[in-house]
């Protein structure tokens, strides 16, 4: 199984650039991500580690999702994948995390539909959060490949906005030391 050269190549180098850390949470994506991040060249620098956490009884054990909310919602929710984010990130003690619940197959819990929520933080707040719905008729890896590659790209464009931010800030405070010089 073979992911996106370049895009892997950019989040190791941005990670390693900033002297960061990644971690994952995976349900839909059942280790498809930390297959992915795997493959990173200098993984072991950045990559701190990840699991599959598919079933209620483990998302609530390893990563403290709420029993009762994760009953009443299947597991799939907006909620369970930023606990999952936060909780991976903290276990793992990393800067940055991914987490993905959702839905490979059309059931009936799922409403029939195939979908999948993710979530990233950084630095103990999530930063961003979102559904991908593909067609009912999706085969079961194909879903899950398609929301590895659709997850990492908008893991790369995050990232690209947290260094502006950054950049920016770093900007802002050169600027008011040169007024407090002059």
């Amino acid at each position: 199984m073979e992911f996106h050269k370049n895009l892997l190549e950019y989040i190791s180098q941005s990670l390693m650039t900033a002297d960061e850390t990644i971690a994952v949470a995976e349900s839909v994506t059942a280790g498809c991500l930390q297959l992915a991040l795997s493959q990173m060249p200098n993984a072991s620098l950045v990559y701190k580690g990840g699991m599959t956490a598919y079933t209620l009884p483990m998302k609530v054990k390893l990563l403290n999702v709420d029993k009762e909310e994760a009953e009443a919602c299947d597991c799939v929710s907006e909620n369970i994948v930023e606990t999952m984010a936060l909780n991976v990130a903290k276990l793992y003690e990393a800067d940055w995390s991914i987490a993905t619940t959702g839905y490979c197959t059309p059931i009936r819990n799922s409403s029939y539909k195939i979908f999948a929520f993710f979530s990233f933080s950084y630095k103990g707040e999530i930063i961003y959060t979102n559904t991908l719905e593909l067609h009912p008729k999706t085969q079961a890896l194909n879903a899950q490949l398609y929301y590895t590659e659709f997850i990492l790209g908008c893991f790369k464009a995050e990232m690209n906005k947290n260094a502006e931010a950054r950049a920016n800030l770093e900007l802002k405070k050169s600027k008011d030391e040169r007024i407090k010089v002059s």
